[in-house]
């Protein structure tokens, strides 16, 4: 059954709220987007990105990438959304050009397709996505409306929420209250000033620093892929992601606890680290659009709103990174999100006419849509952590022996080897199929166990830790800087620095 005409509050404009204000508005219900930030849509891409302030979205300048999953959502719902990305200048992609070169077997496959995806910045993408939502004909966007509390009342023994009351005081009903929030949800914490019980929550420091900067092409062309998005190089990681109009973005990521690598704040110790690695030093040959941009407490966190099979309260739908977040290494924020909202609003079609039936129904398919995503990462980042820290303190890795890390390294190596193999790897990364998916093919997993008996440790394509810290030496005498932007100088003088195309994740060796 399809419940029409309801009334629909989300609290957010970002991603996930504008693309859950337009589905939801096509679907006939009267929708409100509610955001805290008071500036309107900029006027063009240049003025997202130099001017758009927007105070609520901490993340708001770093990295973003949206995956190929996120990519076929607008495609099936938002079609015209895609189109004006790729008119502001959204850059296509197909992830199948980072086969490795030592894949001789270029024969396409049924479903290569689904690969494809649109990219961009993250003002780039949100300001298209917001003149959308403004063009919208019926959805009403409040921005520089800050939500104070929760409006409710008891339904058959259960908190029912009903409503929002904004800072200026005023009250709004709803049918549903969407939370798109993001990793900054208030959501518990009015929950609880409602006299809720608590949220389940599990959440950890996922350990990670980051340090990015942006750089825009002399001739508009992409530089050439030597290795694969993201890169694990020791101590460190490297993550290279194409981005729209000419621009993409570089970043190295690393340990919050390694100290001397906080001198990577500094541009010129930035420069100099990227310039050591040869797989990725062309990645310098552009002008440089930002300085370094540092982020750090990234929380891996889940939120779950039943709690011993009961609603905490219904009339609530958190969406995206305020039902669970991950550090961003593997850019599956924004798309997972975008499959979150789709799935909203299908059990809105279904449910919505019962607050308790709805809840039940929304906490299955986040249980089934977003949950395996998150456990996944959780994996990675403890095992790509545990590496950072022993090679760091001058130890090798212990060996994994829990199942799932023992074939997740598997087929990173059988990646490396085979074009099916590095289909199924590419599918992970891109959102498409949860590696439990991928592994419950047994002759998939005979094959991956099979090409990775033999191989070979890759080559370090990078400085190893005592290069790294020769390097950073030279840079001793300087303090982090914010402001400085020099051109970026290219040579390396490390010695033994080389290597070969590889295939790295966060959880690589």
């Amino acid at each position: 059954m399809t419940e029409t005409g309801s009334r629909i509050i989300a609290v957010g404009a970002g991603v996930c709220g504008l693309v859950a204000g337009m589905l939801l508005r096509r679907d006939g219900h009267e929708v409100t987007i509610l955001e805290r930030d008071p500036e309107p849509v900029p006027s063009s891409p240049p003025e997202a990105w130099e001017h758009w302030t927007r105070t609520g979205v901490t993340q708001f300048r770093q990295p973003h990438y949206l995956q190929p999953r996120g990519r076929i959502v607008l495609e099936e719902e938002l079609p015209d959304v895609l189109a004006a990305l790729e008119a502001a200048g959204g850059l296509r992609f197909d992830p199948l050009c980072l086969m490795p070169p030592q894949i001789t077997d270029r024969t396409p496959r049924d479903g290569d397709e689904r690969f494809k995806t649109m990219t961009a910045r993250r003002p780039v993408l949100e300001r298209v996505l917001g003149g959308a939502a403004d063009a919208e004909p019926g959805l009403e966007i409040r921005r520089g409306v800050s939500v104070r509390e929760l409006l409710g009342y008891p339904r058959h023994g259960i908190p029912h929420v009903a409503g929002v009351r904004t800072d200026a005081g005023e009250e709004l009903h709803a049918d549903l209250i969407v939370d798109a929030m993001g990793r900054r949800s208030q959501l518990p914490r009015w929950l609880e000033q409602a006299g809720t019980g608590p949220v389940h929550e599990e959440a950890e420091d996922s350990g990670f620093i980051y340090y990015s900067r942006y750089f825009r092409s002399h001739d508009g062309e992409m530089p050439e892929y030597k290795a694969a998005l993201l890169t694990a190089l020791g101590t460190f990681s490297l993550l290279t992601l194409p981005s729209d109009n000419g621009t993409w973005s570089v970043t190295i990521f690393t340990s919050a606890g390694d100290a001397p690598l906080k001198r990577l704040r500094d541009p010129g110790v930035w420069t100099a680290l990227v310039a050591a690695c040869p797989q990725h030093a062309h990645w310098l040959h552009g002008e440089p659009i930002s300085g370094v941009l540092p982020m750090g407490g990234v929380t891996d966190r889940y939120r779950r709103f039943t709690v011993d099979n009961y609603p905490v309260a219904t009339g609530i739908a958190p969406v995206g990174d305020a039902s669970a977040c991950t550090n961003p290494s593997n850019g599956r924020g924004m798309s997972l999100g975008l499959v979150h909202v789709q799935r909203l609003r299908d059990v809105i079609r279904e449910h919505l006419q019962d607050p308790h039936r709805f809840a039940r129904a929304w906490d299955a398919a986040t249980e089934a849509e977003l949950v395996p995503w998150y456990r996944e990462n959780v994996e990675e980042d403890r095992a790509r952590i545990g590496e950072i820290e022993a090679l760091r303190n001058g130890h090798e890795p212990a060996p994994q022996s829990d199942s799932s890390t023992v074939l997740r390294r598997a087929l990173l190596a059988a990646a490396a080897r085979d074009p099916d193999a590095f289909r199924a790897f590419l599918a992970s990364r891109c959102c498409l199929t949860p590696l439990r998916e991928t592994f419950a093919d047994r002759e998939l997993v005979e094959r991956i166990l099979e090409l990775a008996t033999d191989r070979q440790r890759p080559l370090l394509a990078g400085p190893d830790r005592a290069q790294l810290l020769q390097l950073l030496d030279g840079f001793a005498h300087l303090r982090p800087t914010r402001k400085s932007h020099p051109k970026p100088r290219i040579r390396s003088s490390l010695p033994g620095v080389g290597g070969h195309y590889s295939i790295s994740t966060a959880a690589s060796t």
